[in-house]
């Protein structure tokens, strides 16, 4: 039973990659495409050069003006960093690359994916669970245990290998 689980976890986070489903159950889409920009930008990282608005918007499918939003948020909290000019873009330092996935996370959506609702509802907890409280509460204990074990090097490694997506046509 347990490795069942366990492989329906690595199921489901990987599908996170993939679709958006994860932001629906537990981060916000500005969490999805945080994640999902800096792992761009971490795949981008050994070729030392600042990466445009325009190209990480366009490789991922985000809306521009969205995104740029969010790398500013993630430039003030000395995520990633970012250099005007010509040649400017964003970027992120090596020591970013062994930052845990929760971190990232609650950087940006704080700790409120520890409790959200699998089905949205304002008032769900164990005293007044939804119809899929219990189901959800083992998935959400992997979840977050994912979140904790895996590193944005984790994630930028498994893009590589085409183990993961970061959009559709995208490796």
């Amino acid at each position: 039973m347990i490795n069942v689980i366990k492989e329906d976890i690595e199921v489901f986070i990987s599908l996170c990659f993939h679709v958006h489903t994860i932001s629906v159950i537990m981060i916000s889409k500005t969490c999805g495409y945080g994640i999902r920009s800096v792992v761009y930008l971490a795949t981008k990282w050994e070729e030392d050069r600042n990466v445009s608005i325009q190209e990480i918007a366009t490789a991922l499918d985000i809306p521009q003006h969205f995104l740029a939003k969010i790398l500013q948020d993630l430039v003030r909290k000395k995520v990633v960093g970012s250099a005007k000019g010509p040649n400017g873009g964003f970027f992120i330092k090596k020591a970013l690359l062994q930052m845990p996935v929760v971190e990232l996370v609650e950087l940006i959506d704080g700790d409120s994916y520890r409790i959200r609702c699998f089905m949205g509802m304002e008032e769900c907890s164990s005293e007044n669970p939804c119809p899929l409280h219990q189901d959800f509460t083992v998935f959400r204990t992997g979840i977050i245990e994912k979140f904790t074990s895996r590193t944005i090097n984790d994630l930028r490694i498994g893009v590589a290998k085409g183990q993961f997506f970061l959009h559709y046509g995208l490796n």
